[in-house]
């Protein structure tokens, strides 16, 4: 028995032999193809009537001299597969988003410098009211037709000011959640009057924390105003290329938990994560904006 099953044994030996060099072989044709990335990031940017000229200028030159800063170049270019996919667009109500760099791949020092230079150099746009809401379903499409492999999805969301147009909140960012999309947050604490003469939020850090960011790691990072906006967005891009845990007072860190219920939300209800609920409710902005433009019309 020993002797007849001895050529089978070396059979078997060579035919596993060959699968895993076969295999190898693969696996380094799909890294030299580019087909597996680190990260896809899309980076939503709020051009809403409460951003004036000035803060859209200030909140692209933060892209860009971030994108061109050395330590983000390291870290898009030390992961695992050295590099990673973005795509950037610009939102304001429910039916204003515009693409302005679609997806990139991001895997050289040329092809960084080159992707920061492209978008200084595409004009800005500008629109009324404010649609996180719009943002992320806008951005469900753009994850779906991702043409890498990304070991991690990300939706990176900066604005001024609560949703207040499209839909709660909470639904859109379930439908993210349910794909396994992570979406980090930048909330931008500006006291500068906007152009329609409505009022600030002193507490959209509360608001981006309860009823925008979740999903495996996600977090938020405050701009205390646009002034410091190209810090702020070097501190958060560097966070999501390399995946680290933040510093305590750079931001808050959340898991995503299976808490999220998929269909209505309750608005008032505590956000994916079990992380702090907030109190004055996810459809804040909705509420406010209908007592301004009520308040306005009697004026």
């Amino acid at each position: 028995m020993r002797r007849a099953t001895g050529p089978w044994t070396r059979l078997l030996t060579a035919m596993a032999f060959l699968f895993a060099v076969l295999g190898t072989a693969d696996a380094q044709t799909r890294d030299r193809d580019g087909r597996e990335i680190d990260l896809a990031l899309v980076l939503a940017i709020d051009i809403s009537g409460s951003v004036d000229v000035e803060e859209g200028k200030m909140q692209r030159e933060g892209y860009v001299l971030a994108l061109r800063d050395p330590a983000i170049v390291r870290a898009i270019l030390g992961g695992q597969h050295g590099r990673i996919a973005v795509a950037y667009f610009e939102w304001a109500d429910s039916f204003r988003q515009r693409q302005v760099m679609d997806w990139t791949l991001l895997d050289s020092e040329a092809a960084i410098r080159a992707f920061a230079d492209q978008l200084a150099a595409m004009p800005i746009g500008r629109a009324m009211r404010t649609s996180i809401a719009g943002a992320m379903r806008f951005a469900v499409p753009l994850f779906d037709k991702m043409p890498w492999a990304a070991d991690r999805l990300v939706l990176d969301i900066s604005g001024d000011g609560p949703n207040n147009d499209g839909g709660l909140i909470t639904e859109a960012r379930d439908a993210l959640l349910a794909k396994r999309i992570t979406i980090n947050g930048l909330p931008i604490m500006n006291d500068r009057p906007n152009t329609s003469g409505f009022p600030n939020d002193p507490d959209l850090d509360r608001y981006y924390e309860g009823c925008v960011i979740g999903g495996a790691r996600s977090f938020y990072i405050v701009a205390h105003g646009f002034e410091q906006f190209q810090e702020a967005i070097r501190k958060k891009l560097l966070q999501e290329i390399a995946d680290f845990a933040p510093e305590p007072r750079a931001g808050r860190q959340f898991a995503q938990t299976g808490d999220h219920a998929m269909g209505v939300r309750d608005p008032h209800g505590p956000g994916p994560g079990g992380h702090r609920r907030y109190d004055l409710g996810c459809d804040i902005g909705e509420k406010r904006s209908r007592e301004f433009w009520q308040r306005r019309s009697f004026q």
